[in-house]
């Protein structure tokens, strides 16, 4: 989906790209407005007693800042030169690009108790870009757009009261590489190499297809809606290699959707990523700080807030310790709030074992808003849930220690503490007992005398139930580096290279 720049009137000298077009948000109190126009022509632009004026380039293009606004609407712009265009009910206030992949991209009307959410969703003030146009909030739009993003908006609109505007740009089974600058992959070596293999793979493609399938396996970073695990994901499936996708090589998607809405103000980024990526965790650690980075460099306008999803529970359960790229996975985003202005919201507990798509979007949406009021607004709150920060061994015991943990770390639903393994030097993981003390978790097992390592939640789907007071779950965490060993046949190392169809948008 190309946002190219759309000419609001054939024969106008002010052309305008599609999103400054009627219903839009601007985010204030500064926003910067451009589009193109003849050569050296003079370009105003007014919205209430508020203006700006620039002249264009000689290649005919122009940008104008617009300071001091008030939040508020609806309000009439006008964009004059030689011509002259009027948008309509203009809103300004808090506008938040929301992209990423297919979690991102599922809809309200597959979320949980969809009905009553379509038929409550009458917001004037919350405006969705998406598809070229800005819609306004009421149950004949909502339903296709996307249910994180929404219910995101909805709580931010709710508690701040001001208008919130959503630019929507979302594409399924796109790895973390689709999202980023073209010069920020380039910068780096461990990445460069990306778009060589998807040349590579790409110009592959026309024989690979004209051979018969069961011939060729290719491994492919996709998603799907949902993988039963009684299906025979045990051992490699051999599917027919897809047609290489254009948004989902290296910058695809950048280029496509993130690039030409720049310089568009906006007041952060929700994201909701990492699925395509589970089969290389580490690099992960390299690309999403690389994506926040570029974003932020983009747009010239400093750290602006970046919250993100980590993901969610997925795949069946293991009875006994084990490795995880899963859990990897969900390790390599945490480490992104080492940057500045991010947050993260925790989804351990909400997701599907047997679905990469779950359907309670409105509780992801819910902590996304928590976030954004603690990290973006500087409310005084909670925002996330417990994070892990050291630990100490003592008496064949390890006291581990959170911040984020509000009005106290507590075991949600009563009982004991679950989701805890310790290791000793041997690297063997054993379950173990925990404990709450004075707000840190104490834990310890008989089978580890000695322990060096522990970890919590660390499974595709693990049982745990380590909560602040404020209802958030502590996010999964190890103490130790090791690298992992998963075997080759086991459904977590061919489930997302065997998947290839995308949901139904």
């Amino acid at each position: 989906m190309a946002l190219a720049l759309a000419a609001v009137s054939a024969s106008a000298d002010v052309k305008l790209p599609a999103i400054v077009s009627d219903n839009m948000v601007l985010q204030g109190p500064k926003a910067i407005l451009w589009g193109t126009a003849s050569p050296r022509e003079a370009v105003k632009v007014k919205i209430g007693s508020k203006w700006g004026r620039a002249i264009a380039g000689a290649d005919g293009k122009w940008t104008v800042t617009l300071q001091h606004l008030k939040s508020g609407g609806p309000y009439e712009m006008t964009i004059t030169g030689s011509n002259a265009i009027t948008i309509h009910n203009v809103a300004v206030g808090e506008v938040w690009l929301c992209a990423g992949a297919s979690n991102m991209a599922f809809p309200v009307n597959g979320a949980a108790n969809a009905p009553a959410e379509i038929a409550a969703a009458k917001f004037p003030m919350i405006r969705m870009f998406g598809g070229g146009k800005w819609e306004i909030c009421d149950p004949s739009t909502v339903r296709m757009i996307s249910a994180v993003a929404y219910f995101f908006g909805r709580d931010l609109h709710q508690k701040l009261k001001v208008p919130v505007g959503l630019i929507i740009c979302s594409l399924s089974a796109t790895p973390a590489e689709a999202w980023i600058a073209p010069s920020a992959l380039e910068s780096k070596p461990e990445l460069k190499s990306l778009e060589d293999q998807w040349k590579a793979e790409a110009g592959s493609y026309p024989q690979a297809k004209e051979l018969p399938d069961g011939q060729l396996y290719a491994p492919q970073k996709q998603e799907s809606p949902q993988v039963n695990p009684a299906s025979p994901l045990a051992s490699p499936t051999p599917r027919r290699r897809r047609a290489p996708d254009d948004t989902a090589e290296p910058s695809g998607a950048y280029n496509a959707m993130i690039a030409p809405l720049i310089p568009y103000s906006i007041k952060g980024v929700v994201w909701y990523q990492g699925e395509a990526n589970t089969t290389d965790p580490r690099l992960y650690r390299t690309l999403f700080p690389t994506l926040i980075d570029s974003w932020r460099s983009a747009w010239g306008e400093g750290d602006f807030p970046f919250l993100f999803v980590q993901l969610a529970n997925f795949l069946p359960r293991s009875q006994e310790p084990s490795d995880s790229l899963w859990a990897e996975l969900r390790e390599a985003q945490a480490q992104a709030l080492k940057l500045p202005a991010t947050g993260m919201a925790v989804a351990i507990d909400i997701g599907d074992e047997h679905s990469l798509l779950p359907k309670n979007k409105e509780e992801v949406g819910a902590r996304l808003a928590l976030a954004a009021e603690e990290v973006a607004y500087g409310m005084d709150i909670t925002g996330q849930g417990p994070l892990f920060t050291a630990m100490k061994i003592a008496g064949g015991k390890a006291r581990v220690s959170f911040a984020q943990t509000g009005g106290g770390l507590t075991v949600k639903g009563g009982g004991p503490l679950k989701g805890f393994a310790m290791a000793g030097a041997d690297k063997r993981y054993f379950p173990a007992n925990a404990k709450i003390e004075r707000n840190k978790v104490i834990v310890w097992s008989d089978k580890v005398p000695k322990p060096v390592a522990v970890r919590y939640a660390w499974a595709n789907t693990p049982d745990c139930n380590l909560y602040n007071k404020e209802g958030l779950p502590a996010a999964p965490f190890r103490t130790d580096d090791w690298a992992q060993t998963l075997p080759s046949n086991s459904s977590e190392s061919t489930a997302p290279a065997a998947i290839a169809t995308r949901p139904p948008h």
